[in-house]
């Protein structure tokens, strides 16, 4: 085993850097797609250079559907999935020390996460016949047995609950709190998870959720790594094949966020060396169609670091900031656009006033020919730095399998940057920011 380890370890640290290298300099990324009998959408990229492989599967079934009263739950309920297997066809249960136990002895990982939009599960694996064998075997078992163990929650949800009151000392998480409220108003994606709301959870609610949605006629099976596209077939058919198999009728819809309808202003006293600052309001869905020009722009904005427009104005001209940015969260609904910063709290509404103003100029005016070219010249020489490893491929399919795009939108990526016009963001940014009609949040400002 410990042999197995060390070949395990060597794949991962060459998965991490260089593994793709040869296909980012060919023109294009090929993905295969197409659908199971089950109705299990599977997406595949061969990547022969290195025998491993790379599988994430998505189910809609993220804390946008969680229960009034019960957040939290789609997050817990991918915890508990991996806490243990159930006997099943004569083969004998695991506990949470034995599952992790063979994953270690096949150097291999399988784990689930949920977030807003999906519940996904991700296995990492080499490709050597017998040990890619065993590890779906495994990963089948533990997706589509999971025990349940109520001992093992009652534990987890008291650490849980303990992280969550610790995490309300700081700050960040105070100013978080205060900010998703009024942004998402009564949205699913504005649930914050309590102790309150996982004393409502238990392992029944778990079960229930888990039948209901992690389903194969809902799933999108994405893989990257050295399989054909015979081998993917049959480890997508088995991964899912302990699963559920009856009907899929459709989940009930979730409403949109809300826009705002004024502008809301919070101050929440907070004795800390820095004030937490942050400003925003719903931004976009992905699908939108401006999303190019809304990600070229929020770049110029406050997405490029030392180089953004907020940065300069906040930081280098006036000192008022060690690090200030903004960033969209788009998803099945409008996530929210977000202008963050930390500064000395007798200097917060300073750079309160500074940041709304340069928001305010950016979306009246938009970018300077310059700095547009900048931008671009930064995201298309980037643009290989996002798939130059395994796991960053897989994000990016598992991201194009998600929300529906187009199966050459990587090959097209930096045509689509290089596309975008000053005009372009500047309507795109009136469209979707209105700045007179913001969240303001100041945790910990002097006033």
């Amino acid at each position: 085993m410990k042999t197995i380890k060390k070949i395990a370890a060597r794949a991962l640290l060459a998965g991490a850097g260089a593994l793709f290298g040869l296909q980012t300099a060919q023109a294009a990324i090929p993905i295969q797609h197409w659908t199971q009998p089950s109705g299990a959408q599977v997406f595949l990229v061969e990547s022969p250079a290195i025998p491993m492989l790379d599988v994430q599967l998505d189910f809609d079934a993220g804390s946008r559907r969680d229960p009034p009263g019960q957040a939290g739950l789609a997050s817990v309920t991918a915890l508990m999935a991996g806490k243990g297997v159930a006997a099943q066809g004569g083969e004998p249960a695991l506990d949470e020390n034995q599952l992790g136990e063979a994953w270690a002895d096949l150097g291999a990982s399988f784990g689930g996460s949920a977030g807003n939009d999906r519940m996904s599960f991700a296995l990492r694996t080499l490709t050597e016949p017998g040990l890619l064998r065993q590890s779906v075997h495994l990963a089948a078992r533990e997706l589509g047995d999971p025990a349940w163990p109520d001992d093992v929650w009652q534990r987890e949800r008291q650490r849980l609950s303990a992280s969550l009151q610790e995490s309300r000392t700081r700050p960040g998480t105070v100013a978080r709190l205060a900010f998703n409220k009024p942004v998402y108003g009564d949205h699913p994606y504005g649930q914050e998870t309590t102790p309150e709301s996982l004393a409502r959870i238990g392992t029944a609610d778990m079960r229930a959720r888990y039948a209901a949605t992690v389903v194969p006629c809902r799933a999108k099976v994405s893989l990257v790594g050295a399989v054909t596209r015979a081998q993917a077939d049959q480890i997508a058919a088995e991964l899912l094949a302990r699963l559920p198999q009856d009907a899929c009728p459709p989940l009930p819809p979730v409403p949109e966020v809300a826009p705002l309808a004024a502008p809301v202003e919070e101050n929440v006293p907070f004795t800390s060396a820095q004030a937490h600052v942050l400003i925003g309001q719903p931004g976009y869905k992905r699908n939108d169609p401006d999303f190019f020009a809304l990600l070229v722009g929020n770049h110029i904005l406050g997405g490029g670091g030392f180089t953004s427009r907020l940065t300069e104005q906040v930081r280098e001209k006036r000192g008022l900031s060690y690090s200030v940015y903004s960033y969209f969260m788009p998803g099945l609904h409008a996530g929210a656009f977000t202008l963050g910063l930390q500064t000395r709290p007798d200097q917060a509404a300073e750079a309160v006033a500074v940041s709304r103003q340069v928001l305010r100029d950016f979306v009246a005016q938009g970018p300077t020919e310059a700095e547009l070219k900048a931008a671009k010249d930064n995201l298309v020489g980037g643009f290989a730095l996002r798939i130059d490893a395994n796991r960053k491929l897989l994000d990016n399919v598992a991201n194009i399998a998600w929300n529906g795009l187009p199966l050459d939108y990587l090959d097209h990526w930096t045509e689509r940057v290089n596309a975008v016009r000053a005009a372009d963001i500047r309507a795109a940014f009136q469209r979707v920011l209105q700045p007179e009609r913001m969240v303001t949040v100041v945790v910990g400002g002097q006033r």
